[in-house]
């Protein structure tokens, strides 16, 4: 099997999340100025985006698109943590490339999606460290399982992006993305509680990365066999023995 090079799984990130803030910051203007989409428009927008280029990308450099998920995965031993860098700097890369290109159609429209609390920052907080921990927990299934349906990956993934959007965006924007925000937020200077959009994803999708690790914890098939092997031979030699106790045993009657 083909293995692609690290810088073109690099590009292959920059350009997935490229299209993720593109489609789904771009529907958030577009509705804002036309009120066409909706909010559940805008959500599904965001879970499309995802599904797509999972399905264009995910054979490339696993689709990750979120700096958060790239941690979490080398967290749990399923990515070099060497290969981190390169890829939260392509992904963060690709989100402001976004950012500039809808600023360059529509204006700054709804400060180009950024996320902003609507209520408290706390709130905000654990909300992301929630929506970020469910998304956390279908992809890791889904990507690293054999027991999982792996051939509808991009299918669940992008169907828990938008179902997370649907109920959690009015209240936090439902980023789970530290590039995602990240890319709005530089080119538009918004930096209102901008941390919780950095942090909360990270802690979200570690905990529920490491919490999936310990569920799909199998039990060692190799020290099973061994134990089995031991047991085979134990009860081999005591057989020996009883056999060759019951010789002697007779010998001396003779």
């Amino acid at each position: 099997m083909l293995q692609t090079s690290l810088p073109r799984k690099a590009v292959a990130e920059c350009i997935g999340t490229f299209a993720l803030v593109t489609a789904g910051c771009g529907a958030i203007m577009v509705d804002t100025q036309t009120h066409a989409l909706t909010h559940v428009g805008v959500a599904l927008t965001f879970g499309l985006i995802i599904m797509v280029m999972i399905a264009a990308t995910g054979h490339l450099s696993g689709a990750h698109f979120n700096p958060a998920v790239t941690i979490a995965f080398a967290l749990t031993r399923h990515f070099p943590w060497r290969q981190v860098p390169f890829y939260i700097l392509a992904q963060v890369l690709g989100a402001v490339l976004g950012a500039v290109m809808l600023r360059g159609f529509f204006g700054s429209i709804a400060a180009l999606g950024a996320t902003i609390p609507s209520g408290s920052v706390w709130q905000s907080f654990g909300l992301e460290v929630l929506l970020s921990a469910v998304l956390m927990m279908v992809i890791i299934s889904v990507a690293t399982d054999t027991r999982a349906v792996g051939q509808l990956a991009a299918l669940t993934i992008g169907a828990a992006v938008a179902l997370d959007a649907m109920w959690g965006g009015p209240i936090s924007g439902a980023s789970m993305n530290p590039a995602r925000s990240l890319g709005p937020a530089l080119i538009m200077g918004v930096w209102q509680d901008q941390w919780v959009y950095i942090v909360a994803p990270i802690i979200g999708t570690c905990l529920s990365a490491t919490l999936y690790q310990w569920l799909r914890a199998t039990p060692n098939i190799k020290a099973i066999e061994s134990q089995k092997n031991q047991a085979v031979l134990s009860t081999r030699e005591e057989k020996v023995h009883r056999d060759s106790n019951s010789l002697l045993s007779h010998k001396s009657c003779e």
